[in-house]
């Protein structure tokens, strides 16, 4: 089971109302439990059976799948959309040390196009544009730890 498959069976229980569910295979076991629902959150642990008795991984499980999370910005910068995190990891603006950044300010961009990746659990998850538009701001150093909801970029959609 890959964390894009994990990440849908977690959208797919916070939508479905239960509060616990756990799931048995062959080489994994994973039980995801709903906080209140006001807060909307959830956690998710992920145990590999085959590796003998290792701890149980506990991760802040993110809402949807990872693609970028798009608000409205609510301060001085109210035209512009703010590019959320999708998940917790570490960000980081090209794919590998030798290649170019994926986005610079000024850069226009089209939904779909990636933004950057995100590191979480050795898996890297590339951050796909929800909206088109202008980069107007980084908000987040390459190599730096972000946090689930925490704005990444400022886009200009006009």
């Amino acid at each position: 089971m890959d964390i894009k498959e994990i990440q849908n069976l977690i959208k797919f229980v916070a939508k479905s109302g239960a509060s616990e569910v756990k799931l048995e295979m062959d080489d994994i076991k994973i039980t995801i439990k709903t906080g209140s629902e006001d807060r909307g959150e959830s956690t998710t642990y992920v145990q590999q059976i085959p590796m003998g008795p290792a701890p149980v991984a506990q991760a802040q499980a993110p809402q949807v799948a990872p693609q970028a999370i798009a608000a409205p910005a609510v301060d001085e910068n109210s035209k512009f959309i703010t590019i959320k995190s999708p998940i917790i990891g570490t960000f980081y603006r090209k794919p590998s040390p030798d290649k170019p950044m994926f986005v610079e300010v000024g850069k226009t961009i089209k939904e779909g196009d990636v933004l950057c990746v995100i590191e979480a659990m050795k898996l890297f998850n590339e951050i796909e544009s929800e909206v088109s538009g202008k980069i107007i701001k980084i908000l987040v150093d390459d190599s730096s730890p972000v946090e689930f909801d925490q704005p990444l970029f400022l886009v200009d959609p006009s």
